[in-house]
């Protein structure tokens, strides 16, 4: 295998032996945070939030700003700029990264996640064990000296498995694998990311028993009377989804700020959210932790009106500090219980408004959930079905579906795409706008410059006419800068120099022909296509 590539059969078992990994690693990743949790709050998440108005003020206040130390002298050792590693990371190691993700910082970021969420951070867990299980994938791809094509597909299992595990939903997590991680559904990789799927449900439902992540009371839609009031929620939705992800993305700014302007030590931040954080829990529980007590609550219509609305809230701003203080953590779980809270309460309303013809608040609560997390996530398929496999109730999940098939269409007119894809294009990656912007990246100069002095190499004369003007690349830089350069000149090819870094001039090294360029951006779209349709 390691010097031929595995054949299909092998590769299925490999995708086998992945599945069930992911499927540990996501059992191993919840049942570390509550190990961790009730060792520091004596309670597990499913009821923490009521536990902690039993414990002193100063406990609740001080845990998240220990933990968020902690969590920053990690980030700070592990990693070369201080951020947790994530879903967007999984992304853009598919696209990228010729499918694999970075081991070090990736083991650490997991790390630091796991103590976010034991210790008071607002954010999820799925999106850390997405993480983790992409580590699995990339640690299994480096030892079979993968091909990049291979490489994804192995991704795709182990994202698969891992989404399917922590919501005992194995057709949601192979479709997410392929909606959101490798963002095509080629025929080739379906069957493997299937069979990984299936694997780690096994083994989830070995450990945990097929039981639903969340339960729900049965209730009925009176369907076509009130398909217009799902649609109308899940305009609400979205514009709920855009806000929670402008709100992250504008605290992130603000944190770099301010951290700027102090010269922070870098584990200051999260000590400094986590101290944010533990104020707002004094008042405010529910905002510790992954939070599927109060996303139960909300499923089962136990909020009043007020009380969801004022929840929805402040969830948003603990999502955004946790975030903007680099604790850790995914977005998933503060999804949910941003829908389920956001749609509890459009529940509220529409039943008080038309109560002869109106279903239950739960089911109002069950759409939202969908839809918020659909329009963050960039997920409307998979999304849509973790919640009909959640549930098993299909009659609402017609209502789910409308609902996040509007809320996702709202969402995409403010962010690229998803809260993942924005990160992304927030740090230099395009990788929203499809293989046509981020191939671009993955090919450097360097491989396809012409070496100074070769028989059909450029003149030293044009070379350092173009070198004058500005006109030049260095080995390392890609074809996003080249091509939109050879569009500035009027000739064919663009020099390539090695800086000396003092005031003597760059040391020539040849040059890039703009035919050649072109020739490597066709051949690598065409490998992208012959993929995603094999």
């Amino acid at each position: 295998m390691r010097t031929r590539g595995p054949d299909q059969v092998q590769f299925w078992l490999i995708a086998l032996v992945i599945g069930a990994l992911a499927g540990v690693a996501a059992i191993g990743f919840r049942e570390g945070i509550a190990l961790l949790q009730r060792t520091v709050y004596g309670e597990t998440d499913e009821m923490l939030h009521s536990h902690l108005s039993t414990l002193p003020w100063y406990w609740v206040l001080g845990i998240p700003v220990v933990g968020g130390f902690v969590v920053g002298l990690i980030l700070w050792r592990f990693t070369p700029d201080g951020r947790g590693r994530s879903v967007a990371h999984a992304i853009e190691g598919a696209a990228l990264g010729h499918g694999r993700v970075e081991q070090e910082a990736g083991l650490a970021s997991a790390a630091a996640s796991l103590i976010t969420l034991s210790t008071g951070g607002s954010t999820g867990r799925e999106g850390p064990v997405v993480h983790l299980a992409s580590l699995i994938s990339s640690a299994v791809s480096n030892w079979l000296r993968a091909p990049d094509i291979t490489a994804r597909d192995l991704m795709g299992c182990a994202v698969a498995g891992a989404v399917s595990a922590s919501f005992n939903a194995p057709i949601a997590g192979a479709l997410f694998a392929l909606e959101v991680i490798l963002r095509h559904f080629a025929i080739h990789a379906f069957a493997p990311i299937v069979v990984a799927s299936v694997s780690a449900t096994v083994v989830s439902r070995m450990w945990s028993g097929n039981v639903p992540e969340f339960t729900q009371p049965v209730s009925t839609l009176a369907f076509y009377v009130e398909i217009p009031a799902f649609m109308v929620l899940g305009l609400v939705c979205g514009l709920v989804a855009v806000v929670m992800m402008r709100a992250i993305f504008l605290a992130e700014d603000a944190g770099d700020w301010i951290a700027k302007r102090l010269n922070l030590w870098l584990p200051l931040r999260p000590a400094f959210a986590g101290l944010l954080l533990g104020m707002i829990a004094t008042q405010f529980p529910h905002i510790i932790g992954v939070g599927y007590e109060t996303t139960t609550k909300a499923l089962n219509g136990h909020l009043l009106l007020w009380t969801a609305i004022i929840f929805a809230v402040v969830k948003v701003v603990a999502v955004a500090i946790t975030m903007a203080g680099r604790m850790g953590g995914g977005v998933f779980s503060p999804s949910l219980m941003l829908g389920a809270l956001t749609g509890l309460a459009f529940g509220w309303i529409a039943t008080s408004i038309f109560p002869s013809v109106s279903g239950s608040q739960a089911l109002y609560a069950l759409a939202g959930m969908g839809a918020v997390a659909a329009a963050v996530l960039g997920a409307p398929i998979s999304t849509t079905l973790i919640v009909f496999e959640m549930t098993g109730d299909w009659q609402a999940g017609i209502a789910v579906m409308v609902a996040v098939s509007l809320a996702s269409a709202v969402a995409v007119k403010f962010v690229d795409r998803s809260f993942f894809l924005t990160q992304l294009e927030r740090s230099g990656r395009h990788v929203a706008a499809g293989p046509q912007d981020y191939v671009l990246c993955t090919i450097t100069v360097g491989s396809l410059m012409r070496p100074r002095g070769a028989e059909n190499g450029a003149s030293d004369t044009q070379s350092w006419a173009l070198v004058e003007q500005g006109a030049f690349l260095t080995r390392g830089d890609t074809l996003e800068s080249a091509l939109p350069m050879f569009d500035q000149i009027s000739g064919g090819m663009i020099p390539v120099v090695q800086p000396t870094g003092d005031d003597s001039p760059p040391e020539l090294l040849g040059a890039v022909f703009h035919v050649e360029a072109l020739k490597a951006y066709n051949r690598a779209l065409a490998q992208i296509a012959e993929e995603e349709h094999s």
